[in-house]
């Protein structure tokens, strides 16, 4: 004969159960996203718009494309450009680092290493985390991978007031470049 639970113990073990069911409710929608007219595949966790942008990138007018969500208290990022111009790829990927950090109010970070399969070795490649503000004074962190394939440039960046965890490494690591 089973015995019920004493009141305070059925209130912990149900506490318990709703929260194992809200854990298993997906914050984070992964699915893939291949911009159109470049070789990248990335994981978003939500479904990103596009806007196109004409921009100076590193001196020169360009078409930019963002795709951008929100998901998790996070903003989850892809720039792309076609800089044409093979000698404009290490200047323009400087220059989204430097975007960055004056668009937070942050020191210029330092990179690290960064391996994206696919992708066209440049020393102004690779990853960086940052600390900042956003224009309305709440402290913000990013993470950003800055990329090339050929003469288009990306940068991967998501956005939060804390960044720490499994999502933005997957998110990073599922980086490629096909072709």
């Amino acid at each position: 004969m089973t015995r019920p639970l004493p009141r305070p113990a059925a209130c912990l073990l149900s506490a318990a159960a709703l929260l194992s069911l809200a854990a298993c409710t997906p914050t984070l929608d992964w699915r893939v996203l291949r911009p159109e007219g470049t070789s990248a595949e990335l994981l978003f966790p939500c479904r990103p718009k596009s806007q196109h942008r004409q921009v100076v990138l590193a001196g020169r007018p360009t078409t930019m494309v963002l795709y951008a969500c929100d998901a998790g208290d996070r903003t989850w990022g892809l720039i792309e450009a076609d800089v044409v111009d093979p000698t404009r790829v290490g200047p323009a990927l400087q220059a989204l680092r430097q975007a960055a950090a004056a668009n937070l109010g942050a020191a210029l970070p330092p990179l690290g290493p960064l391996a994206v399969p696919g992708a066209t070795p440049n020393d102004a490649g690779g990853t960086a985390r940052l600390s900042g503000r956003r224009p309305d004074g709440q402290a913000v962190q990013m993470r950003l991978a800055l990329f090339a394939h050929g003469t288009q440039v990306f940068q991967a960046t998501v956005l939060g007031a804390h960044l720490a965890g499994d999502a933005e490494d997957g998110y990073f690591a599922a980086i490629r470049l096909d072709g």
